[in-house]
């Protein structure tokens, strides 16, 4: 057995990083047979040479983690130790919002940062809890408020899972904005709350059903397409066919939630099949391997699939 130590500079910083009574470095301890002992900004390593380095390197990208971050979760602490092993390191690929740092926290999300960060035109399909739609939206926050994009635009197809929005109370916007609420969450996590109501009033952020795209080309822009699998074929191609010059589009759905009428074919699905040759335009595939809910989240998903 070979000892080690680790040194970092802000003992605030390391109570969010070992977790409540250092549950995240017992997490370590089990999955890389090392024994931790912290003392003060020190932490002494048993272990062999190969977990000793990786744990070493496991606990400095928890630090940098925990100087952005509130909490450091499980899955957190588990994807990371599966990174370091595989030698492939997450820590280079993040995206930057004004109000945290986004990683991925699974193989799957680690692809899809990668594939967004490169391509214009991106369908982002998987269950639900993977990240796509908050990966998606975090990246246009970046985007925007780095200067690459002048507008954010997000659109959803105003299909619903059993219900109607016309015998809903009230005028368009207050039919459509709880339908919305999954996207203004995402907003409101990468963007101070102010910020988010100014960006909306000064048409910077713009969100509306899918109709209201129609007849425009979308210049400079970061335009996201959320739970396309409700759209039809004729609605899709409209969609992708008003993208413009210096803009990103991110199309996100999970064909396992279809909410059309049986007879009515998606238009995700005639896309997958129409443009998977389309050399310029990338697919991801995210799996319950990717759910980053609640572990039981994964299990539901792997059930219904089954």
């Amino acid at each position: 057995m070979e000892k080690n130590i680790i040194k970092f500079e802000d003992n605030s910083i390391l109570r969010i990083m070992f977790g409540v009574f250092h549950k995240n470095l017992e997490i370590i301890e089990k999955k890389l047979n090392v024994v931790l002992a912290p003392r003060g900004n020190i932490i002494s390593i048993n272990g062999n040479v190969k977990n000793i380095l990786i744990t070493k390197n496991t606990l400095s990208e928890l630090y940098e983690r925990a100087k952005v971050s509130e909490i450091i979760e499980k899955k957190d602490v588990e994807s990371i130790i599966l990174n370091m092993k595989k030698n492939n390191n997450f820590s280079k690929i993040f995206i930057k919002t004004p109000q945290k740092e986004i990683y991925p926290r699974t193989n799957g999300q680690s692809k899809l940062i990668k594939e967004i960060l490169n391509k214009e035109i991106v369908f982002v399909i998987g269950p639900a809890g993977t990240g796509k739609t908050f990966i998606s939206v975090s990246h246009a926050v970046s985007m925007l408020t780095s200067g690459f994009v002048d507008k954010i635009i997000v659109s959803r197809p105003a299909v619903e899972a059993g219900e109607k929005l016309g015998f809903l109370p009230g005028d368009l916007k207050e039919k459509i904005d709880p339908y919305l609420r999954p996207i203004y969450d995402s907003l409101d996590e990468n963007l101070p709350k102010d910020s988010v109501t100014k960006l909306i009033e000064n048409q910077q952020i713009e969100i509306a059903p899918i109709a209201y795209l129609r007849g425009r080309t979308l210049n400079n822009s970061y335009i996201i397409l959320d739970e396309a699998q409700n759209t039809s074929p004729i609605q899709m191609k409209m969609f992708l066919t008003r993208f413009g010059e210096n803009s990103k589009m991110i199309i996100t759905g999970d064909i396992t939630q279809i909410d059309l009428p049986s007879k009515n074919k998606s238009g995700l699905k005639d896309a997958i099949n129409n443009l998977k040759k389309i050399k310029d335009i990338s697919f991801v595939y995210l799996t319950e391997k990717d759910v980053v809910r609640h572990s039981i989240v994964q299990k539901i998903v792997k059930a219904y699939d089954k």
